[in-house]
């Protein structure tokens, strides 16, 4: 007796929907690196599309804003028509009014992202740069500089990053570079720890194990291998720490220790003047914190969808 044999199927391919959940994966990922394979994973994420949207369209404000008004960031010249009562809203000539000072909001909207650009990615890098190195000493040489380290990081993290932020600022003074570096300084234990945990994860791994069994030098598979591996957190992280840094750059300068030249547009102090007129004029108020919070909202929808591209465990 003859029992027929089921048709012969060729290898999976990941189209068979009784196959394996995987298999559509496998033949999307494979012989992709772990960059390209986040790439793709970020192309087809629509959170990260919505995110970089918004992060794109707030960088572009932020470069072109001279060429998107006719007028000047602090003028002051139609300050006769605004009173304590009574400040002008949009009209022709200016399409959302007036301010407290007689200023054009438009115009100071437009420049107040340029300024809020500039202080977030100045902060969160020296913030990086320096949280960086101090990780690389710590996971890579390990032992006394890594607890030494490590132990000045634990003492930083005791301290809420705004109120160190705060700290700094007033000792440094009431100027653009105090904000910087108030901010980036409150940033640096963030990415040393971070960092230092990524690269003590890869440096069990079987490519360092096998480096050293070569003979090769600590120094080159540190710099060459285990970092260039590790890194990869630690710029995603950067991305969500630039939100976090246009909100702290607002709240330095809402409460007096930002830029002291009233002629340079920022929204943190935008909404300071507006204290005092927000029943006569709330757009004075809401429309700067409604940039604030659609900006921080497109770095960490962008932040995010990085992580999850990037994690193994999270993909999708």
């Amino acid at each position: 007796m003859t029992i027929p044999l089921p048709p012969a199927q060729g290898p999976f391919t990941g189209n068979d929907p009784s196959g394996p959940e995987t298999g559509a994966y496998e033949e999307d990922e494979r012989g992709l690196s772990l960059w390209r394979g986040a790439w793709r994973r970020l192309r087809r994420n629509p959170t990260a599309i919505v995110g970089a949207l918004i992060v794109l369209a707030f960088v572009v404000v932020a470069i072109i804003a001279p060429w998107l008004t006719p007028y000047e960031p602090g003028s002051t010249q139609w300050s006769g028509e605004v009173s304590p009562t009574s400040v002008p809203g949009p009209s022709p000539d200016h399409l959302l009014g007036l301010d407290r000072f007689g200023s054009d909001l438009y115009t100071q909207m437009l420049f107040g992202a340029r300024q809020s650009l500039v202080y977030g990615v100045v902060s969160t890098a020296l913030g990086l740069s320096v949280g960086t190195l101090l990780g690389v000493l710590a996971g890579g040489l390990g032992g006394w500089v890594d607890t030494v380290i490590m132990r000045a990081v634990d003492i930083m993290l005791s301290i809420p990053s705004l109120l160190l932020a705060v700290s700094i600022a007033a000792v440094l003074g009431q100027n653009a570079y105090s904000i910087m570096i108030a901010i980036g300084v409150a940033q640096v234990p963030i990415f040393a720890r971070l960092l230092r945990g990524s690269m003590l994860s890869q440096n069990k791994g079987d490519y360092v194990l096998a480096a050293t069994a070569l003979g090769i030098r600590r120094r080159r598979i540190i710099i060459g291998h285990v970092l260039p591996n590790s890194v990869g957190p630690t710029i995603v992280q950067a991305t969500l720490n630039l939100a976090t840094a246009i909100i702290e750059v607002a709240a330095l300068s809402f409460l007096g220790l930002g830029e002291s030249d009233p002629a340079v547009a920022e929204w943190g102090r935008m909404l300071v003047a507006a204290q005092d007129r927000f029943e006569a004029a709330p757009r004075l108020a809401l429309l700067p914190g409604f940039a604030i919070a659609v900006t921080a909202l497109g770095f960490t929808l962008l932040g995010e969808a990085m992580r999850e591209a990037l994690d193994p465990r999270t993909r999708r």
